[in-house]
């Protein structure tokens, strides 16, 4: 059995803790040992799990220990891994034992990428480092999806989409064939984007159209 810890005490590093109680239940592999997070423990919650730090403590770990960073914020998110600077960090990919995988799949995932139940992902897709698929999600043929992106539950990923770095897919999103949504773009949930959408914007409604221009914050 392997260390592994969470980063993010909230209430989808519980859920990542099922994401890998889930896991060890097809095939035992993981011993989760904590959470991290850069709160105090006080206004975590109950956890029901050790306490580890924060980034301090992780940076001062000299021995082997993966990390799954639960965060669900593109932008923090990336802050949160590059402020990590230990090399005995290991970022494992965590996938649910029900998405289907296979030989003539050809598809690529990034370490530190999680993708939880429920998922469909066809063939020759591309997914990067620390992207999160949340329940349900559906990635189609020769889709590219950045570094960092987070899709909430149920988005429907179409053929040849191209998703930019840490873009934010709201839940129940549409994104159709061939488009392209820019580096932290904001998909408002229930969208459904027909056209491209340029980096920087928050994107709303059916057919999704930009809003508002920002500087890459990103809220929920």
């Amino acid at each position: 059995m392997e260390p592994i810890a969470i980063y993010g005490g909230g209430g989808f590093g519980r859920e990542v803790r099922l994401l890998i109680e889930q896991v060890n239940r097809v095939t035992p592999r993981w011993d989760f040992i904590g959470f991290y997070d850069n709160l105090e423990p006080a206004g975590l919650g109950a956890l029901e799990a050790p306490f580890l730090g924060g980034v301090t403590e992780l940076n001062g770990l000299t021995s082997p220990v993966h990390l799954v960073v639960a965060i669900g914020d593109p932008v923090v998110k990336d802050r949160i891994v590059k402020s990590i600077d230990n090399k005995s960090i290991i970022y494992p990919v965590l996938m649910h034992p029900d998405v289907q995988t296979g030989k003539y799949q050809k598809g690529a995932i990034g370490e530190g990428t999680i993708i939880t139940a429920g998922n469909i992902l066809t063939v020759n897709y591309s997914i990067g480092s620390h992207v999160l698929l949340n329940l349900g999600c559906t990635v189609g043929h020769d889709a590219v999806i950045g570094d960092y992106s987070s899709l909430m539950p149920s988005v429907n990923v179409s053929g040849e989409v191209t998703i930019g770095s840490r873009v934010f897919i709201g839940t129940g999103a549409k994104i159709v064939n061939g488009v392209s949504i820019g580096d932290s773009a904001i998909i408002g949930a229930g969208a459904v984007v027909v056209r491209d959408i340029p980096a920087g914007c928050t994107a709303v409604g059916v057919p999704a159209r930009p809003i508002k221009f920002h500087n890459g914050a990103h809220t929920k």
